[in-house]
């Protein structure tokens, strides 16, 4: 998330605790294409398990429950019914498989109890005929079923081993193993699992008892590729490993995002996203003293405060790091002035793209003690609080703002943004109207209110919008490109290329050395949803990025293309790359569990090779959905 709310294009990480609309996330926004496009879905207690129809298993996280189909069930009705599917479960992932009828066993090998057994070890099985090893071995597992059934799982497990030196079968090691489980013996467990499945490569249980311990083990990338073979091989019928899946690829990313992001250099986001926060305020003539006709050394803290007000001009990559490596070096020099309040603003702002949020309070709160007039200092800092989960301060900024000047047109403009991130739309378009009646020259007010008119359902007045936005702004790109999307929601595919089209050609007229990429990878989608045309969508992603390399919303969409297409190894290269762009925790747990679900197939493809047949089987045509 940018530190404030950017257009609407710009991404916001799922994870930020403020309840965020669906398609306000670049991942949100380009998954929900994908889901779109899939050719079977099975939503399963919260977590769709997608198939294409390149047989390609996917895992897509849901912000809400699945409503039950059906007459609603009265409380105790539903109490009831939670309580057996626990019951159940419980007996799916811990008790000792006993559904299996014994083997008919001769009468000499009749016993009630393990005492009336000839003693069974590795050199006395030998004497044992092939008949009377099966007819031991099948009564040892019935005695170790009891003793389990008792609790007495030390018994269990000697009565399991004499089984299993007699005949060994799956059921018998899995068996052990889940003796093993309730001791939490966890490694015993994974070794006898493994056994097991030696034997049956496809025993769904023992698959699900060595996820488990894998799981307790915290070896997750190995308990997720068992419980997801698990799901392919079940049909996805069982429902406590699809919810297994789900959660340990959330435990996986939330655990590898910390250790990530504890080494992990600060670092600023593509120029794109950059560009699109910076241009989110109102554009201001350089402060009195700072100008380019005023001579200032470099050498002094004013000097570097000129030089990175010019570099934020260039709008490039590089001017951006340099600017923000002039703010720096600006306070370190000192000697700012009525220029120091600035210093501190621009420099909070660089701290808080990089994702540094304790620098960026500091700063911001710091820019405000030197001078409460400058409103600006208050909105960003109101970004931050909302980024970090605190609306309610977030809430206090702006009114400290409205206290300070309330005729500044930006505070309304991103307390509108505030409102639209938590879904309250008729209060952000009221906000955005505002912003419009104190200066209706601000492209993004304009573009923002027929956004909200159109997620409030008035259709209309949001096509309204934006085509007098065309005529009075015909010559900004933004306005095409985010009608274009509207226009693609609603499935008109043409005249959403033509607004993409007509942005792209603006883009390039308007600003050649800093382009916003976005037209390009809004027309991929939209060739790829109408015409399904791969090699075209993949080639404007590839332009985007060789314009902008960092730009996270490219790397993601080439991701999705190539995995809609079962190139899952390619794949996996963006979403990697896609977590290496990652600026907040939030984004980096998205990005990781993309990568991870995506590794899992490769290796669930590369461990059951025969698996892709019956995803392929099952995928079906497009009509299936």
């Amino acid at each position: 998330m940018a530190p404030t709310i950017p257009p609407p294009s710009v991404p916001i990480p799922a994870a930020t605790p403020v309840s965020v609309p669906a398609d306000s996330s670049v991942w949100d926004r380009v998954s929900n294409w994908v889901s779109e496009n899939k050719a079977v879905v099975y939503t399963i207690a919260g977590v769709s398990v997608v198939i294409t129809t390149a047989g390609v298993v996917y895992y897509l996280r849901k912000g809400s429950e699945q409503k039950e189909s059906g007459p609603k069930l009265s409380k105790k009705e539903r109490r009831k019914r939670k309580q057996a599917e626990k019951e159940e479960a419980d007996k799916a992932t811990a008790a000792p498989k006993t559904e299996e009828a014994a083997p008919t066993q001769p009468k000499a090998a009749a016993v009630e109890s393990a005492d009336e057994l000839p003693e069974i070890d590795e050199e006395s099985v030998v004497r044992l005929s092939e008949e009377e090893r099966k007819a031991y071995a099948a009564k040892l597992k019935e005695l170790g079923n009891k003793a389990y059934g008792s609790k007495d799982f030390n018994k269990a497990i000697d009565l399991y081993s004499k089984a299993i030196i007699c005949k060994p079968d799956p059921v018998y090691f899995s068996n052990r193993a889940a003796c093993h489980n309730a001791l939490a013996q966890w490694e015993q467990v994974v070794a006898d699992t493994t056994a097991a499945l030696k034997l049956d490569p496809h025993y769904v249980k023992a698959l699900n008892r060595r996820a488990n311990a894998y799981d307790q083990l915290s070896r997750y990338s190995d308990a997720l590729l068992d419980f997801t073979a698990s799901c392919i091989i079940d049909g996805f019928r069982n429902e406590q490993s699809a919810q297994a899946v789900e959660r340990l690829l959330k435990k996986f990313a939330e655990n590898k995002a910390k250790e990530i992001l504890e080494t992990k250099p600060p670092k600023l986001p593509s120029s794109t996203f950059v560009g699109n926060y910076l241009q989110s305020f109102r554009s201001k003539p350089r402060p009195e003293g700072l100008e380019d006709s005023v001579e200032l050394s470099e050498e002094t803290g004013l000097g570097q405060m000129q030089v990175g007000l010019k570099h934020l001009e260039s709008k490039t990559g590089t001017g951006y790091e340099e600017g923000a490596a002039a703010f720096k070096k600006a306070l370190d020099l000192g000697e700012l002035g009525p220029h120091e309040a600035l210093a501190y603003n621009l420099r909070g702002t660089f701290h808080c793209l990089m994702g540094k949020h304790e620098e960026a309070l500091a700063d911001l709160s710091k820019s405000i003690e030197l001078d409460p007039a400058m409103t600006q200092s208050y909105i960003k800092r109101a970004s931050m609080n909302l980024e970090l989960g605190h609306p309610d301060k977030a809430e206090e900024d702006f009114n400290a703002a409205i206290e300070q000047n309330a005729e500044d047109p930006d505070i309304y403009y991103h307390r509108a943004q505030l409102h639209f991130i938590k879904g309250e739309f008729a209060e952000a378009a009221k906000d955005y109207q505002k912003s419009i009646d104190l200066d209706s020259d601000f492209i993004f007010s304009h573009i923002q209110l027929g956004v909200t008119q159109y997620k409030m359902g008035s259709i209309a007045s949001s096509m309204a919008t934006f085509r007098r936005c065309m005529k009075n702004f015909d010559q900004t790109p933004d306005v095409y490109n985010y009608y274009g999307e509207l226009l693609l929601d609603q499935n008109k595919f043409q005249e959403a290329i033509e607004k993409f089209d007509t942005a792209i050609a603006l883009e390039k007229e308007t600003k050649p050395m800093c382009m916003n990429v976005l037209p390009l990878i809004n027309k991929a989608l939209a060739l790829f949803q109408w015409k399904q045309d791969y090699a075209e969508a993949e080639q404007l992603c590839e332009k985007a990025l060789i314009i902008d390399p960092e730009c996270d919303i490219a790397v993601a969409t080439m991701a999705q293309l190539l995995l809609q297409q079962g190139k899952v190894v390619e794949a996996l290269k963006f979403f990697e790359r896609a977590a290496e762009l990652a600026r907040t925790e939030g984004e980096l747990v998205n990005a990781l569990s993309y990568a991870e679900a995506t590794r899992t197939q490769i290796q669930v493809q590369e461990n059951y090779p025969e698996l892709a047949s019956k995803l392929q089987g099952m995928s079906g045509g497009p009509g299936m959905r």
